[in-house]
C-alpha cells in the first residue's frame, strides 16, 4: 500500500477514534451532573440527558424602581409631616390673630364706653356748673323762672303763666303773705307763702334741693306745684283755693 493511502486511512481511524473517545467522556460529563442533581431519596439511576441550568431572573431596573419607590414614600411622609407641621403652624397664628383681634375689639369698645361715661360725666358737671352759676332776679319773675327749673328737674308738671296767675290770686305777690282767717288758720295751721300753702302740706310736698323755710319764694311754690300736681294734675289746672 502506498505511503499516502496508508496516511489518508490512518488519519481517517484517529478522527473516528477520537471522536467516539470525546463523545464518551461528553456522555459521562453529562451523566454525572445529572446524578448530582437527583435528591438524596430520589432514584440513582443515570440518565444520559444532560440537566439544565435553572432560569434566573435578574434586573437591575429592578431593584433600582424598589430603591427608588422607598426613597419616594420617605420623602413623601417627610413631605407629609412638613404640611401638617406648617397648617398647625398657620392654625396657631390664625388663632393668636383672632384672639388678638377681638382682645382689641374689646379695649376699644371698653375705651369707647369710657369716653362716653366721662363725656356723660363731663355734660353733667357742666350743667350743674351752669346751674350753679345761673343767676335769677330777686322779684316774682326770677322767683317763677328759678322754681321752674327745679320742677323740671324732678320732673314736676307746670307753667310760667299757671303758676303766676295762682301766685297773683292768693298772695298778690307777698312771699310773706299769711292767711289769718279761714278755716287753717282756726285750726293753728295758717297758709302762708306766694302759693298760701299751709306747714303740713309744704313739709309733705317738699321739693329736695329747695329751702325748709315755708316763705321762701322758690321752695313755697314748688311745694305747692308738686301737690297740685299730684291732686289736680298741674298747677295750670287750678283756678280757685286749693
Amino acid at each position: 500500500m502506498p505511503k499516502n493511502i496508508f496516511s489518508r486511512v490512518q488519519s481517517r481511524s484517529l478522527t473516528r477514534h477520537h471522536k467516539i473517545a470525546m463523545a464518551g467522556v461528553a456522555t459521562l460529563g453529562a451523566a454525572a451532573i445529572g446524578f448530582s442533581a437527583v435528591p438524596s431519596g430520589a432514584s440513582t439511576k443515570t440518565t444520559t440527558e444532560a440537566a439544565q441550568p435553572a432560569a434566573v431572573a435578574y434586573s437591575t431596573q429592578q431593584i433600582k424602581d424598589v430603591k427608588a419607590s422607598v426613597t419616594d414614600q420617605m420623602a413623601g411622609a417627610s413631605l407629609k409631616a412638613e404640611q401638617i407641621a406648617a397648617k398647625k403652624k398657620a392654625d396657631a397664628a390664625a388663632a393668636a390673630k383672632k384672639k388678638a383681634a377681638a382682645e382689641a375689639a374689646k379695649k376699644k369698645a371698653e375705651a369707647a364706653r369710657e369716653a362716653k361715661e366721662a363725656a356723660s360725666r363731663a355734660a353733667k358737671r357742666a350743667e350743674a356748673k351752669k346751674a350753679a352759676a345761673k343767676s335769677y332776679p330777686n322779684n316774682l319773675d326770677g322767683w317763677i323762672r328759678e322754681s321752674l327749673d327745679v320742677m323740671k328737674k324732678h320732673g314736676i308738671p307746670g307753667s310760667y303763666d299757671g303758676i303766676k296767675r295762682n301766685i297773683i290770686r292768693e298772695s298778690s305777690g307777698n312771699p310773706k303773705a299769711i292767711n289769718n282767717w279761714d278755716i287753717n288758720a282756726i285750726n293753728g295751721i295758717p297758709s302762708k307763702g306766694l302759693l298760701q300753702v299751709i306747714p303740713p302740706t309744704f313739709k309733705h310736698w317738699h321739693v329736695p334741693g329747695t329751702s325748709w323755710d315755708i316763705y321762701d319764694p322758690v321752695a313755697n311754690i314748688t311745694a305747692a306745684c308738686n301737690y297740685a300736681a299730684d291732686k289736680y294734675g298741674s298747677m295750670d289746672n287750678v283756678d280757685s283755693a286749693y
